[in-house]
């Protein structure tokens, strides 16, 4: 019985079919922010979405039969009893602000489709080398706060008076946001030779230190596209020796039955 419920879940069909109420559920969820439209189909809107969440909660209740205590195993069989617990809960009295966490059920995409699950797995083996990135980048802006304020404070107070003043402005100078005719240029016009100092952060920055966490994710990627690879390479290895066995097993059936007809003759 668990055997034929979970084949029926992890067929394609089923997929797609889970893949397109997610998307219907998120087109509705859209819609229900529509004051005009909760006029006119504020009932049938409601009434489509519980629908939907019932579907959630059956298809949920099915796994949890067909996998049995190895569902909880799962992280993203987690993600998706997460999910679907904040959405079930009623959103009336104190809980009405849970009503806004219903959006979060089109995060299921992420569970369903393989291709999003490689990403989101990329980007968490890619945390612990962007941890030393983080504190690369906290260092180079200490660093840089403190000169900006002991240099430009006493003019610019605005954007230079204080360390966490100072971080701020070099974070939108980092992200290349109107820091040439916004910041740097005013500057320059009182201390023409800022751009020794503006020139080499935007560097060390935006050029270095924010590629090395492409070059980070980037490489965590690639891992996790070479280990669902790895994976792939595994079953079907696996389902060629279980092929295999069961053509043995045939021959040697076989070779028994002709030697049981030759017997009989």
């Amino acid at each position: 019985m668990r055997a034929k419920l979970r084949s029926i879940i992890e067929s394609r069909n089923w997929e797609y079919t889970i893949i397109s109420i997610i998307v219907l559920n998120a087109v509705v969820l859209g819609l229900d922010t529509s004051q005009m439209l909760i006029a006119h189909y504020g009932e049938a809107l409601h009434l489509l979405d519980e629908v939907i969440l019932g579907i959630f909660v059956v298809e949920l209740t099915l796994r949890i039969i067909a996998f049995g205590p190895k569902f909880f195993k799962g992280p993203w069989n987690l993600f998706d009893f997460f999910i679907i617990s904040i959405a079930a809960i009623p959103a009336t009295g104190p809980a009405t602000i849970l009503r806004s966490l219903r959006i979060l059920r089109i995060l299921r995409l992420i569970s369903v489709v393989p291709s999003l699950r490689s990403v989101i797995g990329g980007l968490i083996a890619a945390l612990p080398g962007m941890g030393s990135i983080v504190l690369l980048m906290a260092l180079v802006f200490y660093v840089f706060s403190v000169m900006a304020t002991r240099l430009y404070g006493i003019v610019f107070p605005e954007w230079f008076g204080s360390i966490g003043a100072s971080a701020y402005s070099l974070f939108q100078i980092m992200t290349l946001e109107s820091w040439s005719m916004g910041i740097v240029r005013p500057v320059m016009e009182v201390y023409p030779n800022a751009w020794m100092f503006f020139i080499p952060f935007i560097l060390c920055t935006a050029f270095t230190v924010l590629n090395l966490f492409i070059g980070i994710i980037v490489a965590a990627m690639q891992q996790e596209h070479e280990k669902d690879l790895e994976e792939d390479r595994i079953n079907v290895h696996e389902e060629t020796r279980q092929v295999l066995f069961e053509l043995k097993e045939l021959k040697d059936e076989l070779k028994e039955g002709l030697a049981q007809l030759k017997k009989d003759r």
